[in-house]
């Protein structure tokens, strides 16, 4: 009889910020179709989802992908049900107010790899710094790149499982690094992001290594922070556009600052300070090409004539991308052409 491996993915209880969680199922004659991936139970109580005389939660599948390291194995992007079929509390998901497909996003997903007996990100010693930031952005040769092979091999299950990865570059510190995710309509492009971080953590297991997606992983010092760049355009933004309309989009944003960074990742304070590359998390700006922004407008959008899209830098890496996503659509949404 034919079996299949299903790792069923989900994000558990945990404040502020929510954790992945993962178990394997056993399916017999799977077909590999979503429609076939059975609702699944689990221990709420363990992951801060229930109590423990009343534990049991739902595994609703959303999304699936086949699995290139794992023989006959799919990962099953899950939302998280109580035992009567309603949404968890904690399931942004099926929290999204709209859902448009209208709406396009590309997330830059930063993140550090770091070795979890110094607990410092690769290429630190164990006491002080490397050499000053400079050379480590999409640099080239021993002295600049740490941690590559597991990178390429990230790269190429995120590909081989179907994930539209567009693309990845160390970031300006040593042992940073960045993948690109380009998906249409919130809940497409969390699922992606959510499935492509748990498999950067899966594979830098495989090396020993460890994944740190807080926002300020050095602290108050010299060395950039993470963010997940969220990169965001609609229909009339890509077909219409122009000057006095993508600026009103800009300000439109600068009125809703706060409900935008209380979805945009815990200590996101840390790394939103007005220096290495940000704007303060109190204020607002946007500018063409200025990544010390809250808003850049890429100078591609200007040689289209004020078309294409908008990249709000604020949000953290350790953002929930169902709630980034599904915020910046209701705000976009506040502006009348």
């Amino acid at each position: 009889m034919a079996y299949s491996k299903l790792e069923y993915i989900w994000l558990d209880g945990y404040e502020p910020t929510q954790h992945l969680r993962s178990k394997t199922r056993v399916a017999h004659d799977f077909s590999g179709k979503l429609e076939d991936a059975p609702i699944w139970a689990f221990d709420g109580s363990s992951t801060k989802q229930a109590e423990g005389s009343s534990s049991d939660c739902l595994l609703k599948p959303v999304a699936i992908f086949p699995d290139p390291d794992v023989k006959n194995g799919y990962l099953v992007m899950t939302e998280v049900l109580n035992a009567d079929g309603e949404p968890h509390s904690t399931n942004s998901r099926a929290a999204i107010d709209e859902d448009d497909k209208d709406f396009w996003f590309g997330f830059e997903q930063e993140y550090f790899l770091v070795d979890p007996e110094t607990n410092m990100p690769l290429g630190f010693p164990i006491n002080g710094y490397p050499e000053p930031q400079g050379l480590y952005y999409c640099g080239v040769g021993a002295r600049n790149v740490f941690g590559r092979e597991i990178i390429d091999e990230h790269l190429d299950i995120c590909l081989e499982a179907g994930l539209n990865v567009e693309g990845t570059n160390g970031e300006v510190a040593a042992g940073q690094w960045e993948f690109q995710i380009f998906a249409k309509g919130a809940a497409q492009a969390g699922d992606e992001i959510w499935v492509g971080r748990y498999l950067i953590e899966r594979t830098a297991r495989k090396y020993g290594i460890a994944v740190d997606f807080h926002p300020k992983p050095l602290g108050d010092t010299d060395w950039n922070g993470s963010g997940m760049h969220a990169n965001f355009s609609n229909g009339f933004m890509r077909d219409t556009g122009g000057e006095e309309n993508m600026k009103k989009i800009c300000d439109e944003f600068g009125k809703h600052i706060a409900e935008h960074i209380a979805v945009y990742g815990a200590d996101n304070d840390k790394r939103l300070t007005g220096k290495h590359e940000t704007q303060a998390i109190d204020k607002f700006s946007y500018g063409v090409s200025d990544r010390g922004a809250s808003i850049r407008i890429p100078i591609s959008t200007i040689e289209e004539g004020w078309k294409g899209r908008l990249e709000d830098r604020r949000p953290a890496s350790n953002a929930c991308p169902y709630e980034v996503a599904s915020r910046i659509i209701k705000t976009v949404r506040n502006v009348k052409p």
